[in-house]
């Protein structure tokens, strides 16, 4: 398991970048840092689920209203070039390692 952090994205309530990221991102600043075992990455499946790219991570929280997430979706964030995993424990989205798990 990975020992980098990660941060909330400023204006969500649950997409959370890695914090190496080194491109511009809105992260919150002086926000919590969060262990990966604390947002359950432990519990990746297996099997993920790829699905189509969202424009920016506020296109991620807006599938709520009209295409929830399930445990494992993957989705591409364009703005920032990674891809993101939902974890239904945390009812959130983790940015992934540049190296995606394979199927």
């Amino acid at each position: 398991m990975t020992t980098l952090g990660y941060k909330r994205m400023a204006g969500t309530s649950a997409v959370f970048l890695r914090e190496d990221y080194t491109g511009p991102s809105p992260v919150e600043r002086d926000g919590m840092v969060w262990k990966a075992e604390e947002l359950h990455l432990d519990e990746l499946p297996k099997t993920l689920s790829p699905l189509d790219a969202m424009a920016n991570v506020l296109a991620l929280e807006g599938l709520e209203d009209y295409d929830p997430a399930t445990h494992g979706d993957l989705r591409q964030v364009k703005s920032i070039g990674k891809y993101f995993v939902y974890l239904a424990p945390i009812r959130g989205w983790v940015q992934m390692g540049d190296e995606l798990p394979t199927q």
